[in-house]
C-alpha cells in the first residue's frame, strides 16, 4: 500500500496526526482515534507536513507495538495496523487506527478517568469529559450496572478474598473472571467495584427511641465490600435482637425479638436486589416495635408483589446473586421472602412488604412487643372508644380536635376517652403540648 501523500498534504485534522519522532504522546493519539472515528498517525512527519523520516524504523516500530500492547486497555491491537513506507528513500511509520468496539480505551497507568481517556477534538487529542466516558461505557457495555466497567480501576479485594477463603471457595484470577468481577482483559466491572474495599455504596443504620423517627439512640454507616458490610450489619442487628424469657408451667421459653432467619433474609434481599445505579444508601431503621429495611429500586418490570410472595424472582443483579449463591449465602432464587413469612407463622402480626416505583421496603415486627400488645385486643371498648379506633384506622393519627369533631363531644370528654385508650394500650401518644397526636398500636 503506497503512502497517501494527499493525506499528508491535507494536514492534521480529526482523523490525521503527525509526529516527527516516537514519543509517549503517541499512546494518547491512538487512544483518541480508537475512542472517536479512527484515524492515521504518521511517525516521521512534522507539524509543517515536512517528511523527516525515522532513523531506525524497525526498532521504533517494535517499541510502538510493545507500548500499545502494554499501555492501552482494553486490548486495542486488533484495531491498529502498522506499516513502514518509503518516501525518497526516507522511512515513515504509518499507524492506522479503527474505532474500537470496547470504548472507552484508556491509558493503563491512568485508568478510566479524564486523564486516561482521550478523544479527538479537531486536530488534537484531548481528555474526555466524565459524561463522555459514561456515555461510551453505556454504549459498549449496555445498561446493566453490574456488567458495566468500573470507572475506578484502582481496586483491592482484600475483604472479599478473605471471605471466599473462609468459605473455602477459590478466588483466583480465573474465578474473578468467571464470576464477572473482571473482564478477560483484566478490567474491573461494577460488580468488582461492589465487592472491592473501595465500594462507593453503603448501608446506613439508625436506632430510634420508641416508634417514630424522632429521637436517635444510635446510628452507624457501613462501607467497603458488600460482603464486609453484610457481616458487620448482621452483627449490629444481632446486638439489638434481644431475648425475652416466658415461663410456662415449669418450663422457661426464650424468644428473640426477631427470627434470625428473617433478619438474615431481609438483609440479603436488601443487598443483593437493590438498584446500584442509584447512589443512595440502603437504609435500616430499628424501632422498639419493628425493623425496616429500605433498598433503592422497585420491582423489575412485569413482576408484582404477589409474585414475590409466591417466590418468583427476577434478579436485578444476576451476577451478584450468583456470587452470593456460590458462597452459600442464598439458595435458589426466590426463597428469601417466603422464608421470612414462614418464620412469623405463629405470630399475629406478619412482616409487611411495600413497593414504590423506586424503592422496596420490608418491615419485620418485634415478636415480643407483639405478644405484649396482643393483650389489649381482649379489652372491651365502649361505643365512643370504638369510634376513635375506627377513626384511627382511616387516617393513621389524630389530634384531640379530630375526636371532638368526629364524635360531637366536648374537649374534656375527648381528653378522657383518649387517656382511657392510652391506659388500655390501644393507642400511643406522639409529641406533647399543642403538638400532641395519637396513633393506634397495631
Amino acid at each position: 500500500m503506497a503512502l497517501d501523500m494527499q493525506q499528508i498534504e491535507g494536514g492534521e485534522n480529526l482523523t490525521t496526526e503527525f509526529k516527527r519522532e516516537y514519543t509517549e504522546e503517541i499512546k494518547k493519539a491512538i487512544v483518541a482515534f480508537a475512542n472517536t472515528k479512527g484515524g492515521t498517525l504518521f511517525i516521521g512527519v512534522n507539524d509543517d507536513k515536512l517528511v523527516t523520516g525515522v532513523d531506525d524504523p524497525n526498532e521504533t516500530l517494535l517499541q510502538i507495538t510493545n507500548t500499545v500492547r502494554s499501555s492501552i486497555k482494553p486490548d486495542v491491537t486488533l484495531f491498529v495496523d502498522y506499516r513502514i513506507e518509503k518516501i525518497r528513500k526516507t522511512s515513515v511509520i504509518v499507524i492506522t487506527v479503527q474505532r474500537g468496539t470496547a470504548c472507552p480505551y484508556y491509558l493503563a497507568g491512568k485508568g478510566i478517568r479524564p486523564e486516561g481517556v482521550y478523544v479527538r477534538q479537531g486536530a488534537s487529542s484531548v481528555p474526555a469529559s466524565e459524561t463522555a466516558i459514561l456515555n461510551m461505557i453505556k454504549e459498549t457495555d449496555g445498561e446493566k450496572y453490574e456488567e458495566v466497567r468500573s470507572i475506578d480501576q484502582d481496586l483491592t479485594l482484600n475483604d472479599t478474598e478473605q471471605f471466599f477463603e473462609m468459605k473455602d471457595v477459590p478466588f483466583g484470577l480465573n474465578q474473578q473472571r468467571t464470576l464477572h468481577l473482571q473482564s478477560t482483559d483484566g478490567v474491573y466491572t461494577n460488580l468488582g467495584l461492589l465487592l472491592s474495599d473501595q465500594s462507593v455504596h453503603t448501608v446506613k443504620l439508625a436506632v430510634f427511641e420508641g416508634f417514630e423517627k424522632e429521637v436517635f439512640k444510635d446510628r452507624h454507616d457501613f462501607s467497603g465490600s458488600l460482603l464486609k458490610q453484610m457481616e458487620e450489619v448482621f452483627v449490629f442487628l444481632d446486638m439489638y435482637n434481644h431475648t425475652h424469657a416466658e415461663v410456662k408451667g415449669l418450663s422457661r421459653e426464650d424468644r428473640q425479638d426477631y427470627p434470625k432467619e428473617a433478619l438474615r433474609e431481609a438483609l440479603l434481599n436488601a443487598l443483593v436486589h437493590r438498584d446500584y445505579a442509584f447512589s443512595s444508601s440502603t437504609l435500616i431503621s430499628i424501632f422498639d416495635d419493628r425493623i425496616e429495611f429500605v433498598s433503592i429500586g422497585g420491582l423489575p418490570n412485569g413482576v408484582s408483589l404477589d409474585d414475590i410472595l409466591l417466590g418468583v424472582s427476577v434478579p436485578r443483579n444476576e451476577n451478584l446473586a450468583n456470587v452470593f449463591y456460590r458462597l452459600h449465602l442464598i439458595e435458589v432464587y426466590g426463597t428469601g421472602i417466603p422464608k421470612i413469612m414462614r418464620s412469623y407463622s405463629d405470630c399475629a402480626r406478619k412482616p409487611e412488604l411495600q413497593v414504590t416505583a423506586n424503592a422496596f421496603k420490608i418491615t419485620l415486627p418485634n415478636r415480643n412487643v407483639i405478644r405484649h400488645e396482643m393483650t389489649w385486643n381482649k379489652v372491651s371498648f365502649n361505643e365512643n372508644e370504638e369510634k376513635i379506633i375506627a377513626l384511627l384506622d382511616r387516617q393513621n393519627e389524630v389530634v384531640r380536635k379530630d375526636v371532638e369533631t368526629a364524635l360531637t363531644i366536648s374537649q374534656a370528654m375527648a381528653v378522657r376517652l383518649l387517656r382511657g385508650l392510652v391506659d388500655k394500650e390501644a393507642i400511643r401518644v406522639i409529641g406533647g403540648g399543642k403538638n400532641t397526636r395519637y396513633r393506634k398500636i397495631s
